[in-house]
């Protein structure tokens, strides 16, 4: 029994608490005092605020390191709806797309680069966001001043970097002395408590302009040289995105070299198994255990559901098709003139059915498996919840034209759901194997990114539903892969777990219940703009340092959350390192 003369702040009682570290659930009150847990079984002190969770499972606060709510938390400091999913601690800056350093003109090229690149509305972004910065510094403390209700740390992005040393040259390889401006601005970053450095050579990466973000133009000397400024800072990491498509000898060997010049471990995005892909998939994740043989760490992050979207002409979704983001890129009104061309579309056509689209036919370039999701045209109103296999052979066209036919009629206002990846038992069986794989780590959510086609933000609740679902991991081993897992690889200190000097950051859940619950549409964005959002049936509580800011879905408007900075609340952790959960 634990007793102590001081009073306690808060103090869970009865509930099941599992506890991070994949060990079995037990029975216990959770003492909290001045944010951080200090007292875990049979508690006799009374608490200013004492609650009753008999009944409910008490686990560590749910980890999301892949966010891009960089500019969101000054419009949303609760950067939703990640907590209502029990998210208390996010990582923005991923991709390469942090939004500092900025020259004093740039601030227009990144707002139009996020718009287009991670789906933010470009109105949001300009009312939503001071752009009162210039350095990285100066961004930390403006994230500081706006109070977030969860933790937040951030990384430092590639393309801001090249922007500024680069100015509009960045579609070509750095010289040595701008990679050496490139390093300063990036362990200035860095000792102001920046996270580490990420980038990105995807090809569906796209700026305001339709042209390959800044860091796609990098060189893989160029990479590597600014990894290696991560291992002169304490407590950072490395992020990447080598490509959409199967990973060529370039990709491994840049990353397992960007992590040894680094000594961090790197995590690369996205991995969506599929039974169709299992080759590549595989492929994939050996590059972790060539990476490991060479004294690096390189894992994969990776979506535990299938990933569902719902999409419209205004968004990203087929830019990464060969010929398509010329196109896609354009403003509306002149981007309906080329739908409604014959001679864009045959080129349009002819770039989804070429060599280098084959991964795309399957999913979002499956025309005929599309389903027209809204519509105010009255021509196509009678189709809605119908694949445009069905809705062409009505129309007396192919599902292809009748999509373009329906997003012309829209004026772009068209939803479509496309098919998603991996939607099959076979794929979901494959996609369970790494649910506990040691080389991939669960998240990928980009809550605050494509608001208006993704709703991946459910990611650690849509685990938790399917895992008990299909019963392939014990509850306390699924805990430790979204709590002590993704925070003990990115060195988060005191974070992760339920013990004695802990942060007091902590999900109280329903586990026969918990779920990702249904997407919900909301005009609530600065500027007028809508999104994509909701809450997680099951969540009965959510504390960050110790402070509730979520009661059974909704916020109670407190904003405890700290900004996370490198060396002071992350740890080094270097390639190999053993780490708490499973592995």
């Amino acid at each position: 029994m634990w007793h102590h003369a001081d009073v306690l702040d808060l103090c869970l009682r009865g509930a099941l608490v599992v506890d991070g570290t994949g060990a079995p659930g037990r029975v216990a009150d959770v003492g909290v005092r001045n944010g951080r847990i200090v007292a875990v079984g049979t508690i006799a002190e009374t608490a200013r605020v004492e609650r009753d969770v008999a009944g409910l499972a008490l686990a560590p606060g749910f980890v999301d390191v892949h966010t891009h709510q960089d500019a969101q938390v000054f419009w949303d400091p609760a950067c939703t709806p990640s907590p209502q999913f029990g998210c208390t601690t996010v990582v923005t800056g991923n991709c390469g797309f942090s939004i500092a350093p900025i020259e004093a003109d740039d601030a227009d090229y990144l707002m139009r680069m996020l718009a287009r690149v991670e789906g933010i509305p470009l109105a949001t972004l300009a009312a939503g966001v001071p752009w009162n910065w210039r350095t990285f510094a100066e961004y930390l403390d403006a994230v500081v001043a706006a109070g977030p209700a969860v933790n937040v740390g951030v990384m430092v992005g590639h393309s801001a970097l090249r922007r500024a040393v680069l100015r509009t040259a960045t579609d070509r390889p750095a010289t040595d002395a701008e990679i050496d401006r490139m390093r300063v601005l990036l362990a200035d970053a860095l000792a102001a408590g920046g996270m580490g450095f990420s980038s990105s050579w995807a090809p569906t990466h796209v700026d305001g302009d339709g042209d390959p973000v800044p860091s796609r133009a990098a060189t893989p000397d160029e990479l590597v040289a600014l990894a290696a400024v991560c291992r002169d800072h304490a407590g950072t990491q490395l992020e990447f995105v080598p490509t959409t498509q199967a990973f060529e000898p370039v990709h491994s060997g840049t990353m397992t070299a960007m992590s040894r010049a680094a000594d961090r471990p790197l995590n690369w995005n996205v991995l969506i198994p599929r039974a169709a892909g299992r080759a590549a998939t595989e492929a994939k994740l050996a590059v972790s255990d060539d990476a490991a043989a060479l004294g690096a760490e390189v894992l994969a992050l990776m979506y535990p559901d299938v990933i569902r979207s719902r999409a419209t002409f205004r968004g990203t979704l087929y830019d990464g098709l060969p010929g398509w983001a010329p196109v896609m890129t354009r403003p509306d009104a002149e981007k309906l003139a080329a739908l409604a061309d014959p001679d864009v579309r045959a080129r349009l056509r002819a770039g989804a059915e070429s060599d280098a689209a084959a991964l795309w036919r399957t999913t979002v370039a499956d025309w005929g498996g599309t389903v027209l999701a809204a519509t105010t045209s009255p021509r196509f109103t009678p189709f809605v919840g119908r694949t445009f296999t069905d809705i062409g052979r009505a129309l007396g066209t192919d599902p292809f034209d009748a999509l373009l036919d329906a997003a012309v009629a829209d004026r772009l206002d068209t939803a479509v759901i496309p098919v998603p990846p991996g939607d099959d038992p076979e794929s979901q069986a494959f996609r369970e194997r790494m649910w506990a794989d040691p080389r991939v780590v669960l998240g990928a959510s980009d809550a605050g990114a494509h608001v208006d086609m993704i709703w991946t933000y459910d990611w650690a609740c849509a685990f938790l539903a399917r895992n008990r679902e299909r019963g392939v991991l014990p509850l306390e081993v699924a805990v430790a892969r979204i709590s002590a897992h993704p925070a003990a690889v990115y060195g988060l200190v005191d974070r992760g777990r339920i013990a004695p000097g802990c942060w007091a950051d902590l999900v109280c859940f329903d586990p026969d219940t918990i779920g990702p619950g249904l997407p919900e549409w909301r005009d609530d964005l600065p500027g007028g703009a809508g999104r994509l959002t909701g809450a997680a049936p099951g969540i009965a509580a959510v504390y960050v340092n110790g402070t509730e800011i979520v009661r059974d879905g909704v916020l109670t408007g407190a904003r405890p959350g700290r900004v996370l900075r490198s060396g002071r609340d992350t740890a080094t952790v270097t390639p190999g390192r053993t780490r708490p959960g499973p592995r």
